[in-house]
Order: structure tokens, then C-alpha cells, then sequence
């Protein structure tokens, strides 16, 4: 890490579970929002276009398109695009993301001593 006056340091232990619990308290609130909670839960089913979506949500679609936006930069959703239509599925590493970021629960397949 640099400094403000361009001195490079290293991060302490304690700093780094600080950010470390910054990062989890970011994710858990991304996810605790009731409409990202329901697009998570339509996307585990398989991927979506924004129209798919729209059917299960009531809210307008730049809503909807703010609230995944949201999800996406915070890795929980991945998209691509087929002809004009963006899909966006649950990025492969979701689950164990938002696993990781509870408290007192180890990361998959790491075992707790």
C-alpha cells in the first residue's frame, strides 16, 4: 500500500481484517435489498434477459437496470450478450462469495481448526 506522501507501507494484520470485514458488510448489504435479493433468487434458476426479469419484479426497468448494475459490480451477477439481448446469470463464484462473507463460517473447503 502507498501512502500520501508516496512512501509505500505494508498493511498491518488488523488493518487487513478490517477491510477484509468492510468488503463482507459491502456484499451483505448489495444482497439485503429486497429487489437485488429477488433477482438473485430468478437468476438461480438459470439466466435472464432484463424482460425476463421484469416479469417477476414490479419496478421500472431503469430500476431494474440500476439494481443489476449493482449486483455486477459486486461479482455476484456476470453477463453476455446474445444478438441485442444482454443475459445475466449468477457469476459461478456467488454463492461461495456471499458464504464468505459471514461471519464465523469458514470459506468452502477449508476446514475450521
Amino acid at each position: 500500500m502507498i501512502d500520501s506522501t508516496g512512501t509505500e507501507t505494508t498493511v498491518g494484520p488488523l488493518l487487513e481484517a478490517d477491510l477484509a470485514a468492510a468488503a463482507s458488510v459491502s456484499l451483505l448489504q448489495v444482497v439485503a435489498d429486497p429487489v437485488r435479493w429477488s433477482v438473485l433468487q430468478q437468476l438461480v434458476h438459470g439466466s435472464a434477459c432484463v424482460c425476463s426479469l421484469q416479469e417477476h419484479l414490479p419496478i421500472a426497468s431503469n430500476l431494474l437496470s440500476y439494481h443489476l448494475k449493482v449486483l455486477r459490480e459486486s461479482g455476484l451477477v456476470t453477463t453476455s450478450r446474445r444478438g441485442r439481448w444482454i443475459d445475466y446469470a449468477l457469476a459461478d463464484d456467488a454463492l461461495a462469495h456471499m458464504r464468505s462473507s459471514l461471519p464465523g463460517l469458514p470459506a468452502p473447503g477449508r476446514v475450521r481448526p
